[in-house]
Order: structure tokens, then sequence, then C-alpha cells
């Protein structure tokens, strides 16, 4: 189990929408130290947080990252795109561009912190991924939140015997930004963190943020029409 009082975490995106709840929401729950990373950490807001300059799909940025966060024991895959672009119509580079931030930075930023929690006695990694990685129905985006999904699963059996834990998090439409036009049903980017932490604490291997993940989620073993109802039209 992963105790968050006396942690030191990193949350990529760490400025904005459920990685600036998440930043809170460790302080509150008596985290030591938080990095919050963005593109430009002049945006990072909370008052304690330690901002860090990252782009998730630069070796080089990741690297000197980790470099200057040597004392993690909590990594926090939050930062992502949502590009949406079509397989058929979109070009190809904006597909790759998706996989780059949302699969491949993920691997990246995990490759380069797994030796700092382990020179740090253990500790544990939260990928945030969505409702959307059950579901293709947003082009590259589901797409390659389905990778980072798989990549989720491969990481929790690599480095269990290397005193890291894993959790996933999944979540429909959250009241960020990024759904200001979004008309349906959204949870607050505070609940999200709230229930990623107690995740966290309880060891829990997925956790699934609302009723939309919960129930799709709940239907993967059906047939596929019952989750795609235009396939049986």
């Amino acid at each position: 189990m992963t105790t968050i009082e006396g942690s030191v975490a990193l949350v990529t995106g760490g400025s904005r929408g459920i990685g600036r709840a998440l930043v809170t929401a460790l302080y509150e729950r008596g985290a030591k130290k938080v990095y919050a990373t963005a593109r430009d950490p002049r945006t990072v807001t909370h008052p304690d947080a330690v901002p860090l300059p990252l782009e998730v799909s630069d070796p080089a940025s990741v690297a000197a990252a980790a470099e200057q966060a040597r004392d993690v024991t909590l990594l926090i895959n939050n930062a992502g795109a949502a590009v949406n672009a079509s397989f058929l119509d979109a070009p190809v580079e904006d597909v790759r561009r998706e996989f780059e931030t949302n699969f491949y930075g993920p691997l990246l930023v995990t490759r380069a912190f797994v030796p700092v929690i382990e020179r740090n006695g253990g500790g544990h990694i939260l990928n945030v991924h969505s409702v959307l990685s059950w579901l293709g129905v947003a082009g590259s985006y589901s797409a390659s939140k389905a990778a980072l999904w798989s990549q989720t699963n491969s990481l929790r059996l690599d480095l269990k015997p290397r005193g890291i834990e894993v959790t996933g998090l999944h979540v429909g439409y959250v009241d960020t930004d990024m759904t200001a036009n979004v008309d349906a049903p959204k949870v607050t980017p505070e609940s999200v963190a709230a229930q990623a932490l107690d995740g966290i604490e309880s060891g829990a291997f997925e956790v699934l943020a609302d009723d939309l993940s919960r129930q799709v989620k709940a239907g993967l073993a059906a047939d596929l029409a019952a989750l795609y109802p235009q396939l049986a039209a």
C-alpha cells in the first residue's frame, strides 16, 4: 500500500484540470512535496507546488525533469492531448502526434522515473486513462488511450517485483476546459482527484471515477453491438 502522507509526488500536466486538482489533493493529504509539470511552468498556480518544465514527448525534457526531481516516490502521468484524428481522413501525422503525447509520453516519463522511485524505496505510478480506452468512438484519441491502458496493465506486472504499484484511472466527462462545449453529465476534477488518491492508498489496480466508466467497463463482456448500437442498425 502507498501512503500519500509524507510522499514526494510528480504530476504531469499539473497546471490545470484534473492535474491541478490532483496537486491540491496531494497536499491536502499530507504530501511532503509535489512537482507540478507543464510546458510553461509559469502556469502552475498552486502556492506550494514545485513548478517543473516538461514536454512529455521530448526525451531530453523528460531526462532533465528526472534529474531535477530525484526524490519522487509517486508518479502521476496525467498530461495528455485530444486530437481525435480520423483514421480515414486526417493526416497520419495527427494520429502520430496523439500517440506521442498519450502513449509514448507516459512511457518515456515512466522509464525515466522508475529508477528514481526504486532508489527511494519503491512507490506508486498512476496513469490517467479514459472511458474511451474501451470505446473506439474518438479516432486517434480512443486508440491512444486504449494503448495506454494496455501499457499500464503490462507495467503493473513488470514493476510489482520492483516495489512499485501501478493504478489506472478511467473517467468520462470531467468539468474542465476540454469539455466546456460538451452537453453531458460531468464529474468535478476534485471528485476525480479524490477517487484517484483513494485508489493509490488502497492499492487498487483500477479506479473508475464516474458512472459512465463503470457502465462501459461492466459491458465489455457483452456483444459488440451493445457497446456500438450503430452496428445493430
